[in-house]
């Protein structure tokens, strides 16, 4: 087959060659020879001859060029027989099939979409050069999960009319695994420490999922940076990597990584100045310098400052400002004086707000979030504003913003916000044990996303012992164009309190209710709701005697017209995964005339959230609540509150604490109360071995509260405590949460409950 290639391509070189030598002729008539799939069409028309023309052969060598170079022919050759030009081909053959054996890593469909792309695909012409170039780079995917062993070899077998079918025998072998880092030169830290910031790490217990012992040059390489900023934080400002080795055993299944560095002498700041074009005033700079002298030198304090300058200018539409801090070092006495410079450069403002990666989220539900406005100045903490509102939404596991200037000008930007959309429905299983062995189980149908118009719908079905509930929600965030949303909801309700150590009683409410939120400040919403609701109420032999005589007084079956205020501010970067933020509710329901029942209920939640380190977030959160009767009649006992159990107290039984009472078998009930108070503590920070990966997540909680009666009197040294471990994962398949829960102070009556465990499935 070479030879032929090479004889023709002389040919086309050369025009003197004997395989087309010949006196120019006038062309009665063109033939084609040789050809099996391609159209004589094709063919005449690389001829640069027609019918009637003078041929030479110059024109010869120029049709073996053109043949050639489409790519269809091995060989090409040009004769000329009594005035007939005639075009003698070779024809390369098609490729009939393609078939990978051996191969579990890739899938075999993307891997053919892959060799589409480089030219190699069934239906096409069989192209050696690129055969081998496709080899080439399934050897290089391999070596990107790490199986260094892996081999390749390419079979190519001849089929009937000039085709050929081409077989991948893969062996993939065994990913190699890291099996040692080392630091050398470390004196300051210790090597463990500083092998902890490192993504790759040495085969763990959770490493088959996050394949972290696997090798990687893009991860090396950022743990290596991740390195280096550690040490230039902490002051080393000569600080260096000097080499690093990474060996690989004979037989491919090892990996050794040796780091080298020198650490250098602490630096401590000696000055800080400012100078540039200063349009803001100097006072309101020097509150954003981050560094001060005397302080140990600090390249995150450096960036922080010159990121809070860049963030303060674009605010005021200056997003090309150019902020640089030099550095004047003297190594003699191991301090760096800064000099600020400060160019805002030209006030910009954005001509077009471009959004991509919603294939679902309709356009108008992203735009109603975004605060920047087209046509305006460019205001960084608009845009900045507007990412955060798109996070909490939870229709995206991403946003990116990217603000790129308008070619050809110097004064406009667009915004370019990037999403990457989240499954928002959810088909939520829950089971709880505790350690009276009552089951719970639980399961709703929500999607946060209806359609892609962000709307929510949540059908909630609960077959519990204890409750049996039907409702269904319906939420318009944007019934009006200034973001005042509208819901509806409607429920029928069974409680039965006889599997509880609650007091026995049984409850079965119907209602329906429309509720409206206003928004009153960028953070802030009020929310106004009316709903009616009927409520029957069943007492047995032995119920307390509290709760027949509300029966009694007031009848079995009550009507009530719920009024319903609340106010809530959520300033948390993240829906999800929230790590830093504040987040307040004050919540009011009144039953109101003219129907049965008169009462107030009430709380109030303050949840705070502090980030701590790159990942990990410490979170605050108190709760309290009263409620009462007024105009004459009580609070009725099903309105009462309880404590205990997941949301509340961990370790402690559902709805255990708080007032109790003997029932009629001499065993203890809860009856609840009017007062209850709750206070959380839980330190969140990424599963060990999970990497960067923020779908998993443990907690260690510390958890306190108690319910008060009306008769009781409210005292701190009533609360119960508890402590414990808890651990959520964003699986595939849905949300899996754990929680393992221990009492730190208890009274003999109170009943524990351990373990908790929820998982639902996402559609």
């Amino acid at each position: 087959m070479k030879s032929k290639f090479l004889s023709g391509l002389l040919a086309a070189l050369s025009v003197a060659a004997p395989a087309f030598a010949f006196e120019p002729f006038v062309v009665k008539d063109i033939r084609v020879e040789g050809i099996q799939r391609t159209e004589a069409g094709t063919v005449f028309s690389y001829l640069p001859a027609k019918v009637g023309d003078r041929f030479t052969e110059a024109q010869a060598a120029e049709s073996i060029r053109a043949l050639f170079a489409t790519g269809f022919f091995d060989d090409v050759r040009i004769e000329a027989e009594d005035d007939v030009l005639v075009v003698v081909v070779d024809e390369r053959p098609a490729v009939a099939q393609i078939d990978f054996v051996g191969v579990k890593e890739f899938e075999k469909d993307a891997l053919k979409a892959g060799l589409k792309e480089v030219g190699l695909a069934e239906s096409r012409i069989f192209d050696r050069s690129l055969l081998e170039r496709a080899e080439q780079e399934l050897k290089r995917q391999y070596l990107t999960r790490a199986k260094y062993a892996a081999t390749v070899q390419t079979t190519v077998t001849p089929l009937e009319r000039n085709r050929v079918a081409i077989r991948f025998d893969v062996v993939e072998g065994e990913a190699a695994k890291i099996r040692q880092i080392k630091i050398v030169g470390n004196t300051v830290f210790d090597e463990d420490d500083l092998i902890d910031l490192f993504e790759l790490t040495t085969p763990g217990w959770l490493t088959w999922y996050t394949k972290t012992d696997q090798y990687s040059r893009q991860k090396l390489s950022g743990d290596l940076e991740t390195l280096r900023s550690h040490y230039l934080n902490q002051g080393y400002l000569d600080f260096s990597i000097d080499s690093t080795q990474v060996s690989i055993t004979p037989d491919k299944k090892d990996i050794y990584l040796t780091v080298s560095i020198t650490e250098g002498e602490k630096y401590t700041v000696s000055g800080v100045k400012l100078t540039g074009e200063l349009i803001l005033p100097e006072e309101k700079y020097r509150e954003l310098v981050k560094v001060k002298p005397g302080e140990v030198f600090s390249r995150e304090a450096i960036t922080d400052t010159n990121k809070a300058i860049t963030d303060a200018l674009g605010n005021e539409g200056y997003a090309f400002a150019n902020v640089n801090a030099a550095p004047e070092v003297n190594r003699e006495k191991h301090e760096v004086a800064f000099t600020i410079y400060v160019d805002p450069g030209k006030r910009v403002y954005v001509r077009r707000i471009n959004i991509s990666g919603n294939d679902r989220t309709r356009d108008e539900v992203l735009r109603r979030e975004v605060r920047q406005m087209e046509g305006a100045w460019y205001d960084g903490e608009r845009i900045n504003q507007s990412k955060v509102r798109l996070d909490r939404l939870g229709f995206f596991d991403e946003v990116a913003v990217q603000t790129p200037a308008v070619p050809g000008t110097t004064d406009q930007v667009d915004v370019d916000l990037k999403v990457k959309e989240r499954q928002t429905g959810n088909l939520a299983l829950g089971i709880g044990f505790s350690s009276s062995d009552s089951i719970v189980l639980s399961a709703s149908v929500s999607q946060q996303n209806l359609f892609g118009t962000g709307n929510a719908l949540t059908f909630v079905i609960n077959s519990s012992s204890t409750n049996r509930t039907y409702s269904i929600s319906y939420t318009n965030p944007y019934s009006t164009i200034d973001g005042v949303s509208r819901g509806f909801d409607a429920y029928v309700r069974t409680y039965d309190a006889d599997s509880l150590d609650v007091a026995r009683y049984k409850t079965e409410s119907t209602g329906f209710g429309v509720r409206y939120g206003i928004p009153i400040a960028e953070e802030d919403r009020v929310n106004f709701g009316l709903a009616i609701d009927r409520t029957t109420v069943t007492t047995f032999s032995d119920s307390p005697v509290q709760y027949k005589d509300f029966v009694s007084a007031f009848g079995n079956s009550a009507t009530s017209l719920m009024a319903t205020v609340s106010w809530a501010r959520d300033s948390r970067d993240s829906f999800l995964y929230p790590r830093k933020g504040l987040y307040q509710r004050a919540f009011v329901e009144a039953a109101v005339p003219p129907t049965d029942m008169r009462y107030v209920k009430a709380s109030y939640q303050h949840q705070y959230w502090i980030p701590v380190g790159q990942q990990a977030a410490f979170m605050l959160n108190g709760e309290v609540g009263w409620a009462h009767g007024y105009g004459g009649k009580p609070l009725p006992f099903y309105k009462n509150f309880h404590a205990g159990g997941i949301g509340s107290v961990r370790g402690f039984k559902q709805s255990s604490l708080g007032p109790q009472i003997v029932n009629t078998n001499g065993d203890l009930d809860t009856i609840g109360g009017n007062r209850r108070l709750i206070a959380n503590a839980e330190y969140y920070f990424p599963l060990p071995g999970s990497g960067r990966d923020r779908s998993f997540r443990v907690s260690t909680f510390f958890d306190a509260g108690q319910v008060w009666g009306a008769d009781q009197r409210l005292q701190l040294g009533d609360l119960r405590y508890s402590s414990g471990v808890a651990f959520s994962w964003s699986s595939p398949i849905g949300p899996l949460k754990l929680s393992l829960g221990w009492p730190l102070k208890k009274e003999s009556t109170d009943d524990t409950q351990r373990f908790q465990f929820q998982l639902g499935s996402v559609f």
